[in-house]
């Protein structure tokens, strides 16, 4: 799966070089020269130390023209951890360009969590055609983990597990492990399971190493194993792991039979998508949007622009009531931008933190009141120190004290409107099956200005007209 964010630095390559980071600008620019050039083997000089995360990364920095240069110069030996550090965007070009074999050539390398997180995003005949080029075994545990349902624990799970059973002693499973060639690269714990493969228990490897020859496993593994359903959202499984520490947990089936094992790297990439995709949703954006085409990009953005066209106009309906009001004062004119950016503000700042602790599990239901409570006492707080700036300032500005009181009300009722449209919506939102991360921003925003509006408008109407 993706890996690691890599630097990319451009003002300093000196500093970047002494901090380890080899994509400097001097890298690049010496990069695209020599495909400029033809020199490819000067290309290959350049690109032969670089790590695949690296490669991956250069891969995304530069034009789609070079970069099926450089596929063309890597295809000959092409690293099949490229294809899983590559952005979904640019992984797609590169595919496009390889032929099935050398793609599944690739795949049939990879831990099987891996090749699904390769090709699950290709389109059917595309992943089809590249599944007939691989050979049958390895086909068939990537085709089990693709008919689990996206961001599940079955498409993040490896297939390849250490399992021995309980009789076995330290001594076996240390002999099992010595001379069985197909083994997973990297674990952490063996799973001890019963004659029907229910897993039963497991043995950190620190355990199993220290134990003597004899003993038997069952006596120093630990019960009670983490066991995820294969079904269960990768979002849940990386709750699990933060929550209890996990290195590795088990994953069965709807019999409880043990299928595979998630270890914790594959996690770290789940949290770190599921909060890009939540901040970037936030934006109606995607992760997608540097290396997407012009097309996919408008289209994405046009959707959420319209919504808030629409909000806008309903804020602007709310305006138009006012029309006389506004005539017979141009000061209202002026400052009502004020309080409906200042709610907005108050609004995005409560949103941000509430959908971050939905996120996290730090706000639910159970304890949503003294959220809710605190975020009206800040709400009071912060709204009171703002009305009273901001009413003496407009009062000064145009010498009117009760345009000033008006302004200074219309922004304590605003701010506090938003501090709780800022955590009410989002919990609606969750508690209806709406992800908040996406829909939410719209919503509170609506709120914020439709109230702040008709607060300053509506109290200036009744008060100073």
């Amino acid at each position: 799966m993706a890996q690691e964010n890599h630097k990319v630095t451009g003002d300093s390559p000196e500093e970047a070089e002494e901090a380890g980071f080899p994509l400097t600008h001097k890298f690049v620019s010496s990069v695209v020269k020599a495909l400029k050039d033809n020199d490819l083997a000067q290309v290959r000089v350049l690109l032969e130390p670089l790590h695949a995360a690296d490669l991956a990364d250069l891969l995304g920095l530069v034009s789609a023209d070079q970069r099926r240069d450089l596929i063309e110069v890597l295809r000959q030996d092409l690293d099949p951890d490229l294809l899983a550090e590559l952005d979904p965007a640019v992984r797609d070009d590169v595919i496009e360009q390889l032929e099935p074999s050398e793609v599944a050539a690739a795949v049939s390398e990879m831990e099987t969590d891996e090749a699904v997180y390769v090709l699950e995003d290709l389109e059917e005949d595309e992943r089809q055609a590249v599944l007939e080029n691989i050979p049958a075994e390895e086909r068939a545990a990537v085709e089990v983990s693709l008919s689990y349902p996206e961001d599940s624990a079955g498409r993040l799970m490896q297939r390849d597990l250490i399992a021995v059973p309980a009789f076995w002693t330290v001594g076996q499973t240390i002999d099992y492990m010595r001379e069985t060639a197909d083994l997973p690269d990297e674990f952490y714990e063996i799973f001890v399971v019963d004659p029907k493969h229910h897993p039963i228990g497991t043995i950190p490897l620190n355990r199993l190493l220290r134990a003597k020859r004899p003993v038997i496993v069952s006596e120093i593994m630990t019960g009670e194993p983490h066991l995820l359903r294969a079904d269960t959202d990768q979002e849940e499984v990386a709750y699990l792991f933060k929550q209890y520490g996990l290195m590795s947990a088990g994953v069965v089936d709807e019999d409880n039979r043990l299928i595979g094992v998630i270890m914790v790297d594959d996690v770290v990439d789940v949290i770190e998508e599921e909060a890009e995709e939540d901040i970037l949703r936030l934006g109606g954006v995607s992760d997608a949007d540097f290396n997407e085409s012009i097309f996919e990009i408008t289209r994405t953005r046009f959707i959420w622009l319209m919504v808030n066209l629409a909000t806008a106009v309903l804020a602007s309906t709310v305006i138009a009531q006012f029309g006389a009001t506004i005539q017979q004062m141009v000061a209202l004119a002026v400052l009502m931008p004020i309080v409906a950016s200042m709610g907005g503000n108050a609004g995005t700042q409560a949103l941000t933190v509430a959908v971050r602790n939905l996120a996290t599990r730090e706000l639910t239901w159970t304890n949503a009141m003294r959220a809710i409570s605190k975020e009206v006492i800040v709400g009071t707080i912060n709204g009171g120190i703002l009305a009273i700036v901001i009413g003496f300032v407009g009062a000064i500005w145009f010498d009117n004290v009760s345009l000033g009181l008006v302004l200074g009300a219309a922004m304590i009722i605003n701010i506090l409107v938003a501090a709780l449209a800022g955590i009410l919506v989002p919990l609606g939102l969750e508690r209806a099956g709406i992800d908040p991360a996406v829909a939410s921003g719209v919503f509170v925003t609506t709120i914020t200005d439709v109230v702040g509006f008709l607060a300053f408008l509506g109290l200036a109407a009744w008060f100073l007209l």
